[in-house]
This record gives structure tokens, C-alpha cells and sequence, in this order.
């Protein structure tokens, strides 16, 4: 099939036309179950009544007016997120990338307003991932991203995943800032164990280093509590999201305390389409959902529901599977085979799921998903191992 788009991405060949919950309805007809959820985007499933409320009242009100004006549903939002994090304000992007941005500009024009403009170096990790913008990608450092895109931004030091060795003896009183997911997403569904998360706060304490967590893919209940940073029982100076905070329509947003995001005054920073009132509206919708106690506890009882049943599977099919990894409804199965040829044979089950790096299979299914979707789909990916192993 022809095509204009830029060739960016190796697509399958399904276009879907319509959603259900938990359920993409390609155009022939076909009913796939979606463990992808738009790359943890879809947080409340496809087409969510809630949603589709939220946006359309708000799309015959007004859609547009820009930044340079006052917008409520956007002072809205920025009210129930403070309320629910350890944040005092919020910017708000259209994405994690524009996130990442706005976190880096904030960490120098903080050490800039304290009067040390040299104190620049950003920490960060092998295998993370902060978006496809030149600083992003620096941040991250993998030749696979970075390749072919020089020079790029100075300043980021990455260091091995989960080598808090390393870290103490990288960072100092001349360290900006660390840069760090909880669970990383693209990297491999790799979690960073509770007393480690704990560890980098108090390095960070001892050097005054700031703390600058990127929980675009594991935040906003995806781990079973509203932030990854929770279980730990610390916080963040800086926190970037997107993804499931908009339930699937673009939205991310930068939070910050007093201290560091106050810093960014008038002029030092901007968006045009970033916290327009559709965006807020939707996002304010999935917010109040979102982070009920008793929504999350019951995104924690299916995240360990998924998990057990995972762990069965891997024991059924030790040729393509290695274990499971994870936590609540984001969970990876590591595995021996491609993890390519898993999600293509996933198609021929009508099951969706997405590709990460370190082998792994994502499974990242709208939080609302059912126990008995949850069983259906451990069968389908029993059914796609199958398959494998069989070489189809």
C-alpha cells in the first residue's frame, strides 16, 4: 500500500476504525484484544463513555484560545493534580517529549538563578527512554537513538541501570539533577527496586542535587498506586507524565515544587496547544477517576491476577518465555525468542501487544481491563507461544 508519511515506523498492516474498552475493531471487522492500549496511553480503554462525555461537552463550549489568557479547565486540572502529588504547579505539554524539555530547561535555570549557571550535568541511566527531541535523546545516550543526530546536547551523563555504585561516585556537589524512571517502559519493563528509588532521593538530599523522575509510561496508576514514585515512599523535585493522563488524547505535563519550578517566569517558556481546554477537560475526567483509592486497589488485585497467570504461561513454554516482570498493569515477559515474533504472531490471535527493549513482550492493557479479559488474554498469548514454537 502506498503511501506520504515519512517512513518512521515499520507498521502492521491493520487499520482500526473503532474502539471498545479493552477492544480495538479493525476495519474488516475483527476484534482484537488490546494489551498495548496505545503504548500505555488508552488508560481507561477505548472509547470510555466518561470520556467521550468530558470531550464532547467541552468541544461545543470552546476549543482554542492560547496561553496568553487564563483557561479553567487547565487551572482545574493543575488543582486535582497538586492535590494527588508532591507538586506545587504544573505546565502542561502535549507530550513525554515536551515534558523532557521543559524538566531540563528547569534544572539549569534553576542552578542558574542560584547563581551557579556551570552546574549543568543531568545524570541518567542506560536504557531509559525521555522522548525523540534532540535533548531527550541525548539524556538517553543509546546509539540506537542518538546515531546519525550529532552533535548533540552537552551535559548528560548516563550510567549503568541500577548501579547505585556508580551513581555515588558520579554524583557531587556539581550534579544538577538525576534523571531516572521508576519502571522503565521502553527499556524493558525494568522497575527500580523501592530502596534503591530511596537511595537516589537521599544521594540527591546529601548533594542537593535535584530528583527528576520521567513517569510518562508508569505513572498515573499504572503500578497500582496514582505515582510510581509512592511505593518508595519518597518524592520528586521535577516529575514528567503524559501518556494515560489523558486517556488517550494528547496531553503531558511538568510538575514541580515551589522551589524549582518557580523559577520559570514569565517568558521563560511556552506551548500554543499545551493544556487547551479540550485536552483539560478529558484529562481532568480521567483524573478523578483515575485516582480513587478504590479504582487503583483494584488496578493492583488485577495487576497480580495478570501476573500469576503470566507466571504460568512462562512455565508452559520455558523455550519462549524466560519470566515476567513488572508491576500492577505494567508488566513485561522477557523472553528467548524475538520479541517481534510474538507480537506478529500475537496478530493471527487477534491480541495486540508492543515491543520493548532487553527481549521483552510489553503488556500495557487499559487499567479498566476485566478478570475475564485478563484470562482470555493469558490464552490468546498461550495460543501465540504456540505458534512460535511451532514456527508460524
Amino acid at each position: 500500500m502506498s503511501t506520504h508519511l515519512l517512513p518512521t515506523y515499520n507498521r502492521a498492516d491493520i487499520a482500526f476504525t473503532k474502539g471498545e474498552g479493552s477492544w480495538a475493531i479493525a476495519e474488516d471487522g475483527t476484534r482484537y484484544l488490546d494489551l498495548g492500549a496505545g503504548i500505555a496511553v488508552n488508560s481507561l480503554g477505548h472509547a470510555n463513555p466518561e470520556l467521550v462525555q468530558a470531550l464532547t461537552g467541552q468541544a461545543q463550549k470552546i476549543w482554542h484560545v492560547s496561553n496568553v489568557y487564563r483557561i479553567p479547565e487547565q487551572e482545574r486540572l493543575a488543582d486535582l493534580m497538586v492535590e494527588h502529588s508532591f507538586a506545587d504547579m504544573v505546565f502542561f505539554t502535549n507530550s513525554g517529549t515536551e515534558a523532557a524539555e521543559l524538566a531540563i530547561k528547569m534544572v539549569r535555570k534553576y542552578w542558574t538563578e542560584q547563581g551557579d549557571p556551570d552546574r549543568i550535568e543531568i545524570l541518567t541511566f542506560e536504557g531509559a527512554f525521555h522522548g525523540r527531541s534532540t535533548g531527550a535523546i541525548a539524556a538517553a545516550g543509546s546509539e540506537k537513538m542518538v546515531k546519525g543526530f550529532g552533535p548533540l546536547m552537552p551535559g548528560f551523563r548516563p550510567l549503568p541501570w541500577g548501579d547505585l555504585d556508580a551513581l555515588k561516585a558520579a554524583i557531587s556537589d556539581r550534579t544538577a539533577a538525576v534523571m531516572i524512571e521508576p519502571v522503565q517502559g521502553e527499556g524493558g519493563i525494568r522497575p527500580l527496586p523501592d530502596e534503591d528509588l530511596r537511595a537516589i532521593r537521599a544521594l540527591c538530599d546529601e548533594t542537593g542535587a535535584l530528583l527528576v523522575l520521567d513517569e510518562v509510561q508508569c505513572g498515573m496508576g499504572r503500578t497500582g498506586r496514582l505515582w510510581a514514585y509512592e511505593w518508595a515512599g519518597i518524592e520528586p523535585d521535577v516529575m514528567m507524565v503524559a501518556k494515560g493522563i489523558g486517556g488517550g488524547f494528547p496531553l503531558g505535563a511538568v510538575l514541580a515544587t515551589d522551589a524549582v519550578g518557580g523559577v520559570m517566569t514569565a517568558g521563560s517558556h511556552g506551548s500554543t496547544y499545551g493544556g487547551n481546554p479540550l485536552a483539560c477537560a478529558v484529562g481532568a475526567r480521567v483524573m478523578e477517576i483515575i485516582a480513587d483509592e478504590g479504582f487503583l486497589a483494584e488496578v493492583r488485585r488485577k495487576g497480580a491476577l495478570m501476573r500469576q497467570k503470566l507466571e504460568g504461561l512462562v512455565a508452559s513454554h520455558p523455550e519462549v518465555f524466560e519470566s515476567v516482570r513488572g508491576q500492577g498493569l505494567i508488566l513485561g515477559l522477557r523472553c528467548h525468542v524475538p520479541p517481534a515474533d510474538l507480537v506478529r504472531a500475537g496478530y493471527a490471535e487477534q491480541l495486540l501487544t508492543v515491543a520493548a527493549s532487553d527481549n521483552v513482550v510489553r503488556l500495557v492493557p487499559p487499567l479498566t481491563i476485566t478478570d475475564d479479559e485478563i484470562a482470555e488474554a493469558v490464552a490468546r498469548l498461550d495460543r501465540v507461544a504456540t505458534r512460535v514454537e511451532d514456527g508460524g
